[in-house]
Order: structure tokens, then C-alpha cells, then sequence
């Protein structure tokens, strides 16, 4: 049975999922009837961490430009334009082997942007039942799921959750922090230079 997380939790994936190293983690999201003349395109991405909370390098940042790590550690399945579709499944997936990440990562952000969210008019708070769940590869099932619930209004830009190393174990956050000014700004607070 998947374990639903709010705001803020925190849970061991070595206790809780004891062996898990290889999963994927879906997003996914519904735009609000009548938000405008515009399609919603939400984007995943990625930023692997070392100590000070910043990318190592800009290989670090995974999104539909950079679908996968050079580790191996991450690969991105691809944009999805459609508008947020989630009734279907998750809009966009990101495959994680924890056997390969960098001794140098201590920390991996998931994040969710509005693309041309200022050109379009749009944010978060035309946003509806989003959501990010942990999917084991080798069974299929879900363990964990955080549903990010309706409290943004003006945000662009999300960091949807984290997993991070802490005395030899991984664990998962649910973070759901919001910032306005889009990809620019989640980059700028993780190290990257979005020009």
C-alpha cells in the first residue's frame, strides 16, 4: 500500500523500502477549466546536489533539454506538452538508480516550472491535483505519494521534493516550496546560470 505524505514529512527509503535502488518518479497535474486562451506546458527537472545545496556542474541539471545524467543516475523520459493530462497517468517521469549516483551528491531536487509562464499568464494557482509519486521499477507499485494540494497562487516554479543522503541511508522530503520568476529563479537558488 502507497504511503501518502503531506507537506514537510520526511521518510527513510532504507526503512520504509529496504532495498530499493532503482524507481521512477511521476508527476503529475491538471490545468483549471478556462485559464485562458494558452495550453498549460509544466515542466520536470532535476538538480543533483553536493554539500552546499548547489549543482557540482551544469550536467547536474536535468530537464527536457538534458534528459540524463552523465552517472547514469538519472534520465528524464521527455517533455510533455499536453497540458497536464494526470487522469491518464503522470504527465512526466524521472528514472532514478541510487546505485549511481555520485559519492559528491549529498542531495536530489525534484522541481516543477510553467513554461513561458509570464508570456502566457499563468501559474500555479491555475493548477489542479498535482501530485508526485515514487514508483518501485522492478514490481510496478507505488510507495510513496505526495499530493501538493491547492495552496499556491502566483508561484511559476515548484520544488516538489527531495531525496538526500543522511548517515549512510536515503531519504525522501516533501517539500512543496513555491517561487515566482519561473526555471530562471529555482535555477538561480541551485547554482545555475539559466542563460
Amino acid at each position: 500500500m502507497s504511503i501518502s505524505l503531506t507537506k514537510g514529512q520526511k521518510i527513510s527509503l532504507s526503512k520504509e523500502c529496504p532495498g530499493l535502488s532503482h524507481f521512477t518518479l511521476g508527476l503529475g497535474w491538471n490545468p483549471n477549466k478556462y485559464v485562458g486562451s494558452f495550453d498549460f506546458d509544466l515542466d520536470a527537472s532535476v538538480f543533483l546536489l553536493g554539500k552546499n545545496g548547489k549543482v557540482t556542474c551544469d550536467e547536474d541539471f536535468i530537464f527536457y533539454k538534458n534528459l540524463d545524467h552523465p552517472s547514469g543516475a538519472i534520465h528524464h523520459t521527455g517533455d510533455d506538452k499536453t497540458g497536464g493530462n494526470s487522469e491518464d497517468g503522470d504527465d512526466e517521469q524521472i528514472i532514478i538508480d541510487l546505485t549511481k549516483v555520485p559519492d559528491n551528491i549529498q542531495k536530489i531536487a525534484f522541481t516543477a516550472t510553467i513554461y513561458d509562464a509570464e508570456e502566457r499568464d499563468q501559474n500555479f494557482g491555475q493548477v489542479s491535483n498535482a501530485y508526485a509519486r515514487l514508483v518501485d521499477n522492478k514490481t510496478g507499485k507505488e510507495l510513496l505519494r505526495y499530493d501538493l494540494g491547492e495552496e499556491f497562487s502566483i508561484e511559476t516554479a515548484i520544488v516538489v521534493c527531495e531525496i538526500y543522503r543522511h548517515n549512510g541511508e536515503w531519504k525522501y522530503t516533501a517539500i512543496g516550496s513555491g517561487f515566482s520568476g519561473g526555471l530562471g529563479a529555482i535555477c538561480q537558488n541551485f547554482g545555475i546560470d539559466a542563460e
